[in-house]
Formats: C-alpha cells, structure tokens, sequence
C-alpha cells in the first residue's frame, strides 16, 4: 500500500478500512486489532510465525496477544501522530495467514479499554500516575503502560470544579459497527444515558451510581 495521502507515513482510520484485505480488523482507541479465534493453543500459536514474517518484511512492531481461545494482533500506536502508512499491508498478510491456517475471524471481540483522568485546571497529575503505574508519556495529554499490556491514560483539564477534586472516567474504544449494541447492552444492564450528543462517535453513560463510561467507536471511522 502507498504512503497516505500527499506522502505522509501515517493514515488515518478510514484510510485504513478503504484498503483491500483488512476487512477482519477494526481500529480502536490503540490501533488496528484484530481477533482470530482458534480451536486450541497451538492452533492460534501456528499463526505467530506468520506475524513475526510479515512484520519483519514490513517493519511494523505489533503486539500479539495469544490465548487458548484465540489470538489477537494488534498494531499499536508508537506515535501521536496515527497509523502508520504500511499497517495496512501487515494487516492484509495476517489475514491471509489466519484464513490459510483455518482461524476464524471475530471482529466483534475487539477492543480497547481508556482512564481519563479529568483534572483541575491548574494542576498536572500526569506526573503522579506515571510514577505509581510506572508508565510513560505518551503525546502531551496521554500515558501508557511500556509493554502496552494496561489501559491508556487521557489527562485533560476541567474548568470551574474545586481544587483537590478529580473526576475519572473509563473510555471503552469498540468497532462501529458494534457501539449501539454495546450501548443498548449497558442500558439493559441498569445504566443510564447520560448524553448520545456525540452519537455515532460516543455516548456518555452512568451506572445507577454515577459511575462513567464512553462507549467510543469514532477511532474505528475517523478521518
């Protein structure tokens, strides 16, 4: 595939999804992932080899994810800027791959999980939690787990709210088309819609306690 439009080496969403052969991964709040079930253990680890091969061929550094269920690949954001131009081309071979060794893709399963951390408006916690967690920056207003195995972090300021109080919420990143059963899954769970404003891109929930979660899907069709 060639570099993005007007020859950057980043893509966005929807470029990504306009290339061939990527039809079993989505972009989520992370990257690119996608999810191959499999029989047994060995039957996911056969496909290790092909990802370590066609990242190699292509200089692209995934993270794989394997489990007696399955295996999930996905190709991580290593810089603010976005998806990197040759994602899609990886993508396509590890889906020729999988199909080749009988893995079943399932697109509904992917998926990533965000903390943002709302802060005050004169205060910077970003330092905090990268101690406690042992995280890394990550762009101006992210931090993230080195090995990428924990949820990302987001600070960003709030304005008109008391010093010494902060307002966390948890950002669920899903395929698009997969948001409104989510939705219509956390309602019938006992939440509540707290604003669909945003809808497709997010909507704001509460549990019955005010405890907040987007249920996000604009990563997967941005453009």
């Amino acid at each position: 595939m060639a570099a993005a439009t007007g020859g950057a080496d980043w893509i966005s969403a929807a470029e990504f999804h306009r290339a061939p052969g990527v039809s079993d991964w989505r972009v989520t709040g992370t990257g690119p992932q996608a999810v191959f079930r499999a029989s047994s253990l060995s039957h996911a680890a056969a496909l290790v080899a092909p990802v370590v091969a066609a990242a190699e061929r292509l200089g692209v550094q995934p993270d794989v994810d394997l489990r007696p269920e399955g295996i999930v690949v996905r190709i991580p954001y290593r810089s603010p800027d976005g998806i990197s131009a040759v994602a899609a081309d990886f993508a396509a071979a590890v889906s020729r791959a999988a199909a080749e060794l009988v893995l079943t893709p399932d697109p509904s399963m992917a998926q990533s999980i965000g903390i943002y951390v709302a802060q005050q408006s004169e205060v910077d916690v970003r330092p905090f939690f990268t101690a406690a967690l042992g995280y890394e920056e990550f762009g101006d207003t992210d931090a993230v787990d080195p090995l990428r195995c924990g949820p990302q972090l987001a600070f960003n300021p709030i304005t008109g709210d008391a010093r010494g109080r902060g307002r966390t919420h948890f950002d669920v990143f899903v395929p698009a088309d997969r948001a409104e059963a989510r939705v219509d899954a956390v309602l019938a769970a006992g939440g509540r819609l707290v604003d669909d404003s945003h809808a497709p891109s997010w909507w704001t929930l509460a549990s019955p306690d005010n405890h907040g979660v987007d249920i996000a899907s604009w990563t997967d069709t941005d453009d």
